[in-house]
């Protein structure tokens, strides 16, 4: 089978400023609507805790898989082409979810439109990061890194934080819930389309972005990555490590946004949904970015060996902030934001911890596809706890959900006592 492509010889230049930031904002802002937004928009649709964490998990799915279809982008049509088609789908998909809002059936359409945007994202995930390589050098890939990095996270703000906050706030000034959603996925949908019409002229065309040709000795090397990967040393400790290093995490991010919204007779916190886009949107956010800035920092200073016990206190210990939230309910907004900020700030830094044990033990032959390989993992390990976590919590009611979760921190605290790891390891070399 043919899968060329009348491709320039040529390659269509633009500055990577015309194109960087608003694809990595495109790439953000649909993951965060899918996997963080969702949640909050069920909940104040009045859905169980037990079928929001449930269902919303299931979209983790296509990130889990990723690994194995990347070939399908690398083979079929240019990564431009992907990615613009992706926009533009994404956007189509997101204006389903608003218009199917209103209707009776919304929770069966609204997933099945979340599941086909989930799909999309994960393959514009596949094609972005892999035209980022194509359309830059190498001193412009080193030099943008933060540029993308910064836009993405604005892109969670603006979905986790703003959106919620217009949600909220057309919630309160229409008192109709299903409108004020329906506005705002509808406003996500126009964002999407109105970047996949723009990156069709700004994403220059590089002479190599094409398709690979796929032969039988492609595959023979696809099967051969999986293999190399699971004969790699101590892959069983490493992946237990994979799996069970945010096993607390994974189940309280599900629930977080539900224990705020909630009222207090049914041992929530009873804030609205405006102040919720305020305090977890955007003051986490901002604190657990801050918090992975520090941990990049840090781990270059003295490596990661020396700060991984450090680091995975910070990523468990904050959450007892929840359970002290949750015993005693507090009604003031500050001490509610600071114990958000805590809790996001140790993440944030501990995440560090997890990423970089990736890359380490993603080096040598293969060095890329096995990473992919273990983000699946990660994101497998957030799947299946947090699809869990809404049955667990209204078995047990908050209080000791929280409890549970914090208990959920043990695997992580053996493991990291386990795992080998050089000790110059993530150092700056001087």
């Amino acid at each position: 089978m043919n899968f060329k492509t009348n491709t320039p010889t040529q390659a269509t230049t633009r500055s990577p400023w015309t194109w960087v930031p608003s694809l990595y904002f495109a790439e953000g802002l649909p993951y965060v609507m899918i996997m963080t937004v969702s949640v909050i928009f069920y909940k104040r649709m009045g859905v169980d805790n037990s079928d929001i964490a449930f269902y919303t998990g299931w979209l983790y799915l296509p990130w889990v898989i990723k690994p194995f279809w990347s070939p399908v982008v690398e083979m079929l049509k240019t990564k431009r082409w992907w990615i613009t088609v992706m926009q533009l789908i994404l956007g189509a998909g997101m204006g389903c979810v608003a218009l199917t809002i209103p209707l009776p059936s919304y929770f069966q359409l609204t997933l099945l439109f979340f599941w086909l945007t989930a799909f999309s994202s994960a393959t514009h995930d596949i094609a972005a990061d892999g035209f980022y390589i194509l359309g830059l050098n190498d001193n412009q890939q080193s030099l943008f890194v933060g540029i993308r990095s910064t836009f993405y996270r604005i892109a969670m703000i603006t979905g986790q934080g703003a959106l919620v906050m217009l949600a909220g706030r057309l919630e309160t000034l229409t008192g109709n819930i299903p409108l004020a959603w329906s506005v705002t996925f509808g406003g996500v949908a126009i964002i999407m389309i109105l970047c996949g019409l723009y990156h069709l002229w700004a994403l220059p065309k590089p002479a190599i972005d094409r398709p690979i040709a796929i032969d039988g000795s492609f595959w023979n090397g696809f099967g051969n990555t999986f293999v190399s990967f699971f004969l790699k040393k101590d892959i069983g400790l490493t992946l237990a490590f994979l799996l069970l290093f945010r096993l607390a995490e994974s189940q309280l991010v599900k629930m977080a946004s539900p224990f705020l919204l909630d009222a207090t007779n049914k041992g929530g916190l009873g804030i609205d949904t405006e102040t919720v886009g305020f305090i977890y949107g955007t003051i986490g956010l901002i604190a657990l970015s801050a918090g992975g800035i520090l941990g990049g920092l840090a781990a270059s200073k003295h490596g990661l060996k020396h700060w991984l016990w450090w680091m995975t206190i910070a990523i468990n210990v904050p959450n007892m902030v929840y359970v002290i939230m949750a015993w005693l309910q507090p009604s003031n907004l500050w001490l509610i934001s600071a114990g958000v900020a805590i809790e996001q700030f140790g993440y944030g830094f501990g995440f560090t911890a997890f990423m970089l044990y990736m890359i380490y033990y993603s080096e040598g032959e293969s060095q890329t596809a096995h990473f992919a390989i273990c983000t699946g993992f990660m994101a497998l390990g957030m799947m299946l706890p947090g699809m869990a976590s809404g049955w667990i919590q209204e078995w047990m009611g908050y209080k000791l959900f929280f409890i549970w979760v914090m208990l959920c921190t043990i695997p992580g605290f053996i493991l990291v006592r386990i795992i080998d790891i050089h000790k110059d390891y993530g150092k700056t070399k001087k």
